[in-house]
């Protein structure tokens, strides 16, 4: 069965812990064994990646550099996902010697109309308290939101439209090749009247792209890994309730946080309904039981109907 396995931010770097080298291959190393349970189950695996403290970090770095020589954002993205894509290769041939893996930049492209280009939603980088965010917005131009308990910089996110590409993944894929890529989303890219390709500045889902991919290559599942354990209804309240299967045909995104597990709820959902095919929710820890349907959310095309 050929899965495509959208890591969350929670495989590169936990929620409050410094984005550190050290820190950030622990954790790889750890969703390097869990893949690998995946894999010994005769699976074959296309790995995506989030990027967004490591592009917001990279990105702080460059704003430190003489405005003649900061990179734009579309060359950050390819960095951080050159950057993460080697360690997750390098962590999971160190626990799987005899596969071969590749780990591919992805341009992705979107629409340079796109409205999000003028509403920028996407958190990246570090969090701030509120009077540090609104510091460093006035001094270097950023745009900010919340982001939980803090604020974050945040960025345009266009919607991914097609990810340029994927006959060499497929190619790779046919030759029991691991292919990582789409790391961050991949690399937003508009075409310009003439034909030619263009980087933009924007940072894509990873989410979204991880859909997108799996449709494109006609996957049999869409594996989304993050640090919850299951997709809740009233998630964070005392009436909160483990959902375990939802109909893609009926959920509604907005219904859940819109910086977190709506993004999730919307990739997932737009999967199961283009492909028939279903798309899982759940903790990195718990993959191999997730798709046994043992844990876990499963969007499914159509919720079963409950006996009469």
């Amino acid at each position: 069965m050929l899965i495509v396995v959208a890591l969350g931010g929670n495989a590169l770097m936990k929620r409050g812990e410094p984005m550190t080298a050290a820190n950030q291959r622990t954790n790889i190393r750890g969703a390097a064994l869990a893949l690998a349970d995946v894999i010994a189950k005769g699976h074959m695996l296309v790995i995506t990646h989030g990027n967004g403290p490591q592009v917001g970090l990279l990105a702080m770095q460059a704003a430190a550099t003489p405005e003649e020589g900061q990179f734009p954002l579309d060359v950050l993205d390819a960095e951080s996902a050159g950057m993460i894509g080697y360690v997750i290769e390098q962590e999971l041939g160190n626990v799987l010697k005899d596969r071969r893996f590749a780990t591919l930049l992805t341009q992705v492209k979107v629409d340079s109309g796109d409205p999000a280009f003028s509403t920028p939603t996407k958190p990246i980088g570090p969090m701030y308290d509120e009077a540090a965010a609104r510091a460093l917005a006035a001094t270097r131009h950023w745009r900010i939101a919340p982001d939980g308990s803090g604020w974050r910089r945040v960025v345009p996110s266009p919607k991914p439209l097609t990810i340029l590409g994927t006959e060499v993944i497929s190619i790779l894929v046919e030759h029991d090749v691991i292919v990582i890529c789409a790391g961050g989303g991949g690399i937003p890219v508009v075409k310009k009247p003439d034909g030619s390709l263009v980087g933009v500045e924007a940072v894509i889902d990873k989410d979204l792209a991880s859909a997108l991919l799996a449709r494109q290559l006609r996957a049999d599942a869409l594996l989304m890994l993050t640090d919850v354990d299951a997709v809740y209804a009233d998630y964070g309240t005392i009436h909160a309730r483990k959902l375990e299967t939802i109909d893609a045909g009926s959920v509604k995104a907005a219904d859940f946080a819109s910086g977190s597990m709506g993004p999730k709820i919307a990739a997932a959902a737009e999967f199961a309904q283009t492909t028939g095919k279903s798309a899982y929710i759940g903790s990195l820890g718990d993959a191999v039981a997730i798709l046994q349907g043992e844990d876990g959310t499963r969007i499914a095309p159509r919720a079963p109907s409950c006996p009469s």
